[in-house]
Parts: structure tokens; C-alpha cells; sequence
């Protein structure tokens, strides 16, 4: 999401990182080039100026702190500005109000509102244990109530029925009390698109607002439209009390300039990240990792929340104790490898939450060996096999080996390297099973990733500058 904005501030920051002290030359220099990389990234211009003007205030008046360098402390201070910037800590979902709590999605169209509702159903239902319920007040656009009902359907919420010839406050009044009845713990109630220069359309909004008095008034808002987002939230809030803000496709954006804008200009939280396609692409906004992220010091916390919520724990500890009682890691086991990468969001998605890999070089390489794309072929390969072969590799021969090949569409070739992958993995895996040999592959991994740049790959808060090119 940030991928311009961390490599400009990455390269900036460095002129300072190995500095002996902070003088006011070159904290000015840094931070001529930090407001080209946050203008550039599409963040508001007050905004850029009032951070700008605290960070040098905090720079220039600061003691430093005796386990940091100079140049280390001054990184601290732009990655706290940057923290309270986007709002300090997050913000979740006020759910203590008497049932149905009503959760209103406003926005512009297009801006990925019924998706969203979808997802948040998901969200509060796996991670919240909420009973939830959802209803359409789109009464313009064609097969918007259809959509809705499908992605309800979907992730396996309430849909309550309305008709594209009714009013907005009528749906939403007998949506209450449908929800009421059902014992709906959550009434998401997802609005037609609307231009914030539309006055019949806010007043529409206006007047359904107050009608149904909604628990929380979500702004829903295109990360990629930039700088405007900013602007249009500021527009909504005018008009309506909103609570929050979802941003969403902040897959797409490599600058991320709203999620910077958004919190300062509107003053209101950014509760939660669309960050894909998928119904399960929404995450809660946290400043402090999304600042982490930013500076290339990685996402940790959430990858490991990731892992314990989306890796089958189960199947994990069933193939350790295989591994280290001395059983083979098969073409199954790889399978499920796989499974549980994408799980993750694929290799990039993985990758851009450890530290230090957002400019080190790896991802460039990795995105453009194009991994995804590789293993949907692996896993196409693996599925042409029988049972047997699947958990037996040493039975692969050439007549075995075209058979699977013409099964899946592919080259004996392809098969070829699969088995050599294969190989590879066994060997490694036979390492993750014995501790010593762990340790010896987290060393190999520290050398290469200084082979590609990354530089101890802790980013620069922790001193893993790259050297000056």
C-alpha cells in the first residue's frame, strides 16, 4: 500500500540514520526531502506542513535517548508524529449499544460500499461472535439489493428483503425491527452512492440518519482516489456524524496518502483497511503498525495475529511431529504448504509485513519471478497425481510423470521442476524439524538478505541503513 511513500522516506531517513549528532542543516535537508515524499504520496498539503513543522519542533528540542543514536532518535520521533498523524492507537466498533447495533455505510459510488458491508458482516461474525444482519437502501442503482443478497449469502449473514419502489427510511425502519425479531446482534445497512455535491441525495442521507439514529456512521472511501478522499470525507462529515472511516482498495495504491489525510483532516478514526477482493481482505486499522510499515520496519504483530488466525494449527503440528519422528515431507504436505500461503495472501502479502523487505530488493525480484502465478501450476500438477503418487514421491517415472503432465496441461518439464521443488522444500523442512539446523538457515537467510540490500533488514530505526549508492 505505501510501497512509493516507504521507499522515499527509507532513502531520506538515511542521510541522518548513521549521523553523530542532529544539527539543524541537516534535519533541515531530511525534512525538505520527507515533505517531497509525503506531497508526492498524495498527502494533503496542510497536513504535510503541520507534520513537517512538529517533527522539527520535536527534532530540534529533543533530549536524546542514551540507547539511540542521534540519527536513530530522529527516525523514532517522524515514526511517533506519523503514529499520531493517523490517530495514536485503533479504534474499534462501538458494539455495546442494545441490539441491533446499527452500523451505516455512506460514501461515494464505486467506492466498494456493498463489498464492504460483506466483509464487515464476515468480520464481526468470526472475530466478534455477532449475529449479523444486513439490508440494502439502494434503491437506484440496478441489482444493487441482488448484489447485497449475494455476498450475504456469501459470508452466511441475515439478508432482509427490500424493493427498489420503496423509500430508503422505510427499508431501514422494518429492517430494525426484522433484525429485532431475529435476535441480530449487528444491522448493517448499506446506502446508495452518492456525489457529497448532490444536495437531494444528502438530504436523503441527512434524513435517514436521523431517522434510524445509527450506533456507528462508517465513511467508505476509495484509498486510490488520493488526495480527494481527504476532501470528501471532510464533505460527509459536514453533512453527517460519521464515527469512522473504511478505507478500501488500499491494495491497489502504492501511495497512501489518504490513510495519512483522511484521520488529520476529518479528525475522525480510520477503522478498518479493505485490502483486497476477497471477503475476508479487511483488517482494523492500527497507526502504529501502519507507521512501522511505512518506515520499513516490517508489521510483525499483525503477521503473527495472521498466522494464528488463518493457519490450521491442527494439520501444522500433525506434519512437525511426521517430520521429526523422520517421515518424508510428500506432494500432499506440499499441497497443504500451499494452501496455507494463500491463506496469508500469497507470498507478497506475506513478505511485505517482515521487516526490512519493503526496499530491500527481494520484493522486486520475487514479484517479478511472479510466484502466484507459479504455484497455481504447482498445485495443478500436484492435483493430476493419484493418491499414491501424491504420498509416495520416489514412485515419479517417465511414463508417470506424461501421464500427469497431459493431465494437467502442461510440459513433462513443468513436472520436472515441481519434483526438484520438491526436493528443495523436503530438505529445508527436514531442517525446520531439527532446531540446530534452523539455527544454521536463519543465518543463511541474514546473508541473503544483505545480498540483496537489505541491510540486517530491521529498516532504520534499528540501524539496517543501506549503504550510500
Amino acid at each position: 500500500m505505501f510501497d512509493t511513500l516507504t521507499e522515499r522516506l527509507t532513502q531520506s531517513l538515511r542521510n541522518v540514520t548513521g549521523s553523530g549528532q542532529l544539527t539543524e542543516d541537516n534535519i533541515k535537508d531530511t525534512l525538505r526531502e520527507v515533505r517531497m515524499a509525503l506531497l508526492e504520496a498524495d498527502v494533503a498539503l496542510p497536513v504535510t506542513r503541520e507534520f513537517i513543522a512538529k517533527v522539527k519542533e520535536e527534532a530540534l528540542g529533543q533530549q536524546v535517548m542514551t540507547q539511540l543514536s542521534p540519527g536513530q532518535a530522529f527516525v523514532k520521533i517522524v515514526h511517533d508524529q506519523l503514529t499520531k498523524m493517523m490517530g495514536e492507537a485503533n479504534e474499534s466498533l462501538d458494539l455495546a449499544a442494545k441490539p441491533p447495533v446499527v452500523v451505516l455505510l455512506a460514501g461515494l459510488q464505486g467506492a466498494g460500499k456493498t463489498t464492504t458491508a460483506a466483509k464487515l458482516a464476515r468480520f464481526l461474525q468470526e472475530r466478534q461472535k455477532k449475529k449479523v444482519a444486513m439490508v440494502s437502501a439502494d434503491v437506484y442503482r440496478p441489482a444493487a439489493i441482488k448484489q447485497l443478497q449475494t455476498v450475504a449469502g456469501e459470508v452466511g449473514a441475515i439478508f432482509l428483503e427490500s424493493s427498489a419502489d420503496e423509500k430508503p427510511i422505510t427499508i431501514v425502519t422494518r429492517a430494525i425491527e426484522q433484525a429485532k425479531i431475529q435476535f441480530a446482534d449487528v444491522l448493517i445497512v448499506d446506502t446508495a452512492g452518492r456525489l457529497h455535491v448532490d444536495d437531494d441525495m444528502m438530504d436523503e442521507i441527512k434524513e435517514l440518519h436521523a431517522a434510524i439514529n445509527p450506533t456507528e456512521t462508517l465513511f467508505v472511501v476509495d484509498a486510490m482516489t488520493g488526495q480527494d478522499a481527504a476532501n470528501t470525507a471532510k464533505a460527509f462529515n459536514d453533512a453527517l456524524p460519521l464515527t469512522g472511516v473504511i478505507l478500501t482498495k488500499t491494495d491497489g495504491d502504492a501511495r497512501g496518502g489518504a490513510a495519512l489525510s483522511v484521520r488529520a483532516i476529518t479528525g475522525k478514526p480510520i477503522k478498518f483497511l479493505g485490502m483486497g477482493e476477497k471477503l475476508d481482505a479487511l483488517e482494523p486499522f492500527h497507526p502504529e503498525r501502519v507507521a512501522q510499515r511505512i518506515l520499513g520496519m516490517g508489521d510483525v504483530l499483525s503477521l503473527v495475529e495472521e498466522l494464528e488466525r488463518k493457519v490450521d494449527r491442527d494439520k501444522a503440528e500433525k506434519m512437525a511431529k511426521k517430520l521429526q519422528k523422520g517421515g518424508s515431507f510428500n506432494f500432499e504436505d506440499m499441497l497443504m504448504q500451499f494452501e496455507q500461503m494463500n491463506k496469508m495472501g500469497g507470498m507478497m502479502g506475506f513478505l511485505d509485513k517482515l521487516p526490512g523487505m519493503s526496499n530491500s530488493g527481494i520484493q522486486d525480484a520475487i514479484a517479478q519471478a511472479n510466484p502466484e502465478k507459479q504455484v497455481k501450476k504447482m498445485e495443478a500438477i500436484i492435483q493430476s497425481m493419484t493418491v499414491k503418487e501424491r504420498r509416495n514421491p520416489d514412485l515419479m517415472n517417465p511414463s508417470r510423470k506424461k501421464r500427469i503432465a497431459s493431465g494437467c496441461g502442461m510440459d513433462v518439464v513443468e513436472v520436472n521442476k515441481l519434483i526438484k521443488q520438491h526436493a528443495q522444500m523436503a530438505k529445508m523442512m527436514k531442517k525446520f524439524a531439527n532446531p540446530s539446523g534452523m539455527a544454521k538457515m536463519m543465518r543463511s537467510l541474514g546473508g541473503m538478505q544483505k545480498q540483496f540490500g537489505g541491510g540486517g533488514g530491521m529498516g532504520p530505526l534499528f540501524g539496517g541503513n543501506d549503504p550510500k549508492k
